[in-house]
């Protein structure tokens, strides 16, 4: 797989370039910090060379600077808010970064609840984290904001809000997602300082869109088919452009926002900082892409998984088919359609020959494996079986699990576990070849390439089980489906 970003340079670059910008605010700067931090794998998707935890090793190059303030909002807290790629509560992904900032050498501070208004989740969400030993802070919804200045920089606005004791010069704030209140965190906290007579300064850093490459470039359409469900648009930075004359690239919210934060800053300091959205940022990812042409490929097959993502939501009754129009118009500006994707028209040809449910995947030499549905296994497990043959020079007849191993597997799970399907899943035809291994030399051998797999395309012909889906995703292994159900039922 070719590489289209130098890693080690970024993390160099992007430590150096905040360690300068702290030095420019008196030594003490808030830098709200948005996308993920330990698993940011759309970067790495799109930026070919990017680890999904390169932000996170950056922030471990200033850790005995830094210290963390993780933001949560209460109202997320009170509606048990999910966030999809981990399929866990917002409350409780705060208790997972907690320990991985921890695990990892880095100085959690404290959590601040936001949009606080007496809700009874977030008070026993506070009483557990302070019970551990965690500070918890309270900031309370504003009437008017962001637009009602006079409010906001007051007392009575930012002035109520809990100020966090912080002891450091770096305060990364971050959150488990998108709304949860990170430039509010910050912009009063810098209120609360200048009031104690601390000059302060904050930034931004936001991967996406890169500021210091086109605006229709491939990589920035991909973050618009990442956002579509947010209605998130990039632009030409129209602040930039008037101050420097120089061309920079955004997105729509922080355009929008930009002379209210200009408003804030001027009340709070006498002067604000920035001339512009661009100037917050920094953002160092396009001056380390070191093949633009391999980033540019990568990021137009992510527009086709994105397109296949929202389409199965739609079908799911999930989504709303504006987000689906959005990105078919991003695919038309990247100029691709769907059989770009070489896994899709290898799947549906697949399913067209055997009648029945199909899968494909590309190695990452370039060859393409099918797997079709049997009695045995679903079209899934025949493709993982086929994968690992094929990497491990096993020929295509042998039998990695025998067939009498599986079927004590199928009467188990239909005549006691009260599953309708009895062919093998993933997850369960990993366990099975696992048990092979132990006496089977091909069976270890084709167990020992599923590392193999990591990053490699898979395409079904059908919609998949969660069950399925997951353990595709475990094996690192980029899957979109096609949007149909494999039958024709109201209850799934």
């Amino acid at each position: 797989m070719k590489i289209g970003f130098d890693n080690e340079k970024y993390v160099k670059l992007q430590s150096e370039h905040i360690r300068e910008r702290i030095g420019k605010f008196g030594n003490k700067l808030y830098l709200e910090f948005g996308g993920k931090l330990f698993d940011d794998y759309h970067a790495s998707r799109v930026l070919p060379g990017f680890e999904p935890d390169s932000k996170l090793r950056m922030l471990m190059q200033l850790a005995d600077q830094a210290e963390i303030v993780i933001v949560i909002s209460a109202a997320d807290i009170d509606k048990n808010k999910v966030r999809g790629d981990l399929d866990i509560t917002y409350d409780d992904d705060v208790l997972r970064l907690i320990d991985s900032f921890r695990g990892r050498g880095l100085y959690v501070g404290s959590v601040c609840i936001t949009r606080y208004a007496g809700q009874e989740s977030a008070d026993n969400f506070r009483k557990y984290l302070e019970k551990e030993g965690i500070p918890v802070y309270l900031h309370y919804t504003i009437p008017g904001y962001p637009n009602n200045t006079s409010l906001i920089v007051s007392d009575e606005g930012y002035g109520k809000n809990e100020y966090i004791k912080t002891s450091r010069p770096l305060v990364v704030v971050t959150a488990p997602g998108p709304g949860s209140g990170k430039m509010a965190t910050c912009l009063s906290q810098v209120y609360h300082e200048y009031k104690r007579g601390i000059n302060a300064g904050y930034a931004k850093f936001e991967t996406f869109p890169i500021w210091n490459i086109p605006l229709k470039h491939p990589v920035n359409l991909a973050y618009e088919a990442a956002t579509a469900d947010l209605n998130d648009v990039n632009m030409i930075d129209p602040f930039h452009l008037e101050a420097y004359g120089i061309t920079t690239v955004n997105y729509n919210r922080d355009v929008e926002v930009f002379p209210v934060l200009q408003a804030m800053f001027e009340k709070i300091t006498g002067t604000c900082p920035y001339k512009s959205p661009t100037d917050m940022g920094v953002n160092m990812v396009g001056n380390c892409i070191v093949d633009d042409e391999v980033c540019k490929e990568a990021s137009r097959q992510e527009i086709i998984r994105r397109y296949y993502k929202a389409m199965d939501a739609m079908v799911c009754g999930e989504n709303r088919e504006e987000e689906v129009f959005k990105i078919e118009l991003l695919m038309n500006q990247a100029h691709v359609v769907q059989t770009d994707r070489r896994v899709v028209p290898a799947a549906l040809e697949r399913e067209k020959e055997t009648c029945g449910p199909a899968a494909a995947l590309e190695l990452a030499d370039g060859r393409i494996i099918t797997g079709k549905t049997s009695e045995l296994l679903g079209a899934s497990s025949a493709l993982l079986l086929n994968s690992l043959k094929a990497l491990a020079g096993i020929r295509d007849e042998a039998h990695l699990i025998s067939p009498h191993a599986i079927y004590p597997i199928q009467r188990l799970k239909t005549a006691y576990l009260g599953s309708h399907n009895p062919r093998l899943h993933m997850d369960e035809t990993m366990i099975a070849l696992s048990i092979s291994a132990a006496d089977d030399p091909e069976a270890k051998l084709a167990l020992d390439q599923l590392p193999m797999l990591k990053g490699c395309q898979a395409h079904t012909s059908v919609m998949l089980s969660s069950v399925d889906i997951l353990a595709f995703r475990k094996l690192g292994i980029d899957l979109t489906c096609e949007p149909k159900f494999e039958k024709n039922r109201l209850y799934r």
